[in-house]
């Protein structure tokens, strides 16, 4: 199978369904940015050293293939090879957070992004998925999409910055306060 098709070379994408869309149009912002924030969590697992978190990351990565392919299908397209963002994704996420949030220390003040290699990426990948969000969101505006698709988002860049501070934690790396001019 050839990696390439020719026949986006005008400018132009075909969306599941058969539906042609110029590579401008906001579904494809909104996928897109979902694919760079992959990107971003393969280069997080790259240097993430604990195994439990990085098992976390990669299910993630998976979980974000599938809001892709619903972001890439219009909402009135049936089809059997996409499946649909459920609630219960979202669900797990919080439930991650919550005990994730436990171990660390509270939060007294706004942090600066960064820490340890694999914690700044993910701070970097949180603001990805701030994107994503918005995003999906001027999409909804236009076209509805999928709800659990903004949650899922919406929690992903608090699970983001979760893991961040605890990947840093447990890497010993302190946090650095956000000091006021």
């Amino acid at each position: 199978m050839k990696i390439y098709t020719k026949t986006g070379d005008s400018g132009e994408t075909m969306l599941f369904g058969g539906q042609r869309v110029p590579k401008y149009h906001l579904r494809l912002d909104a996928y897109g940015a979902v694919d760079e924030l992959n990107a971003f969590l393969g280069l997080a697992r790259r240097y993430c050293p604990d195994p439990e978190l990085n098992a976390a990351l990669e299910r993630v990565q998976n979980e974000l293939f599938a809001l892709g392919s619903d972001l890439a299908t219009p909402k009135d397209v049936e089809s059997n090879h996409i499946r649909r963002v459920e609630g219960e994704l979202t669900a797990r996420l919080e439930r991650e957070i919550d005990l994730w949030t436990e171990e660390l220390p509270p939060l007294k003040t706004f942090i600066l992004p960064g820490g340890g290699q694999a914690g700044a990426i993910l701070h970097i990948a949180r603001t990805v998925c701030r994107r994503a969000e918005r995003a999906a969101a001027a999409l909804n505006r236009d076209e509805p999409i999928n709800p659990h698709i903004l949650r899922y988002l919406n929690r992903l860049s608090d699970w983001l910055f979760t893991l961040a501070r605890l990947l840093n934690h447990r890497q010993g790396v302190q946090e650095t306060p956000w000091r006021q001019l």
